[in-house]
Parts: structure tokens; sequence; C-alpha cells
């Protein structure tokens, strides 16, 4: 994978990056922390310069998110339902969570949007139920994209301080990433064994 991302990348230039990270929220197996990273130690090569990187990364992380955005708002919330009545208990939710967390997106959604940023997995996921809770377009974009501005530059940065040992990366934001994925795969296996549905 680290592989074709430094050859996309040598061959597309910012629009490489641009692609990757688009590529990175529809299908998020694509880890963004290599590709700023990269992006990062290009810039210290003198390969890029840190301004277009940034944005250019920001732009795709918006692009990506605005596919399943709007996967979420012509879906409708109303549609899900019969999968909550079926598949609820595995989820911990009934429907009166999920008509709770419409409401709170309407009103709140935008620091959900802007705080999972941050986070790994969720960064992407968060963009559907946005989409489907029908929270206006341009105050998803614009919290988006200040959210994947801040994320972005410090991989960007991280790969410039690093230099050409990307090995140092991985290893000072990898174990990061899996421990915050161990706790909210812990917390759920708890919520899970404690839920009980309302009513």
């Amino acid at each position: 994978m680290t592989d074709f991302i430094v050859n996309l990348t040598a061959w597309g230039g910012y629009f490489g990056i641009f692609l990757l990270m688009v590529l990175e929220n529809v299908f998020p197996p694509i880890p963004s922390e290599v590709i700023m990273g990269l992006g990062g130690i290009a810039v210290a090569r003198g390969q890029m310069e840190m301004l277009p990187l940034i944005i250019a990364g920001t732009a795709g992380t918006v692009a990506g998110n605005y596919f399943w955005y709007a996967i979420g708002w012509r879906f409708g919330y109303q549609r899900l339902r019969p999968f909550v009545d079926r598949y609820g208990a595995w989820l911990t939710l009934d429907w009166e969570h999920v008509v709770q967390l419409e409401r709170f997106f309407k009103r709140r959604g935008q620091w959900v949007v802007f705080v999972f940023r941050f986070m790994p997995a969720f960064r992407t996921m968060v963009s559907l139920p946005a989409g489907m809770a029908r929270m206006p377009h341009l105050r998803f974009l614009l919290w988006t994209a200040a959210g994947s501005a801040i994320w972005n530059t410090g991989l960007a940065y991280a790969g410039l301080y690093l230099g050409s040992n990307f090995r140092e990366l991985d290893a000072y934001i990898g174990p990061a990433a899996i421990a915050l994925t161990v706790a909210i795969v812990i917390g759920y296996v708890w919520r899970l064994l404690r839920w009980k549905p309302r009513g």
C-alpha cells in the first residue's frame, strides 16, 4: 500500500494527494496518516510545498466525506426504522435513540462532525448520520473542512519533521490510533452487555 501511495503521489503530485484523500474517505482502509505523512516527507525533500499539500489533502477529505453525506441525505433516517427494529439490539439502539440523534444533529451536529475528524474510522462514518439528519450543506462542509485542515496539517508537519524516516511516523501515530480503536471496541462490548431496550 505504501509503495502505491508513493508512486501515485510522485506521478500525480497535488492531484494525486487529492485523489488519495478522496479514496481514503470513501474506502477507509487507505490511511490518511500515510498519505499526508508521505506528503510531508515530500515537502522535506523539496518535492512539494506545504500549503498546496494541505489544501489538496483537505479538499480531498471534504469531497470524500461529502460522498457519504449525500448518500445519507438521499436515504433519510426514516428508512432506518425496519433495520433498527430488527438489529437494534446489536447496535444497542432503539428507535427513540435514532429520533434523539436526529434532533441532536440538527442542533449541535457541527461539533460532532468537527470532533470526529480526529478519530480513526469514525471521521468518515459520521458523515452518513449527518446527511440522514439533513444537516445543512454549508455547515457540514465548513466544519468538515475545519477539522480536516487541522488533522491534515498535523500529519503533514509530522512527516516534515521526521523527514524520510517513515517508520518513525507510523511508530508515533499507529499506537495512538490502535489504542483509541481498542477503547471504542471495549466500550461497545460493555454497552452491549448492559443494554436493555426501552419499554
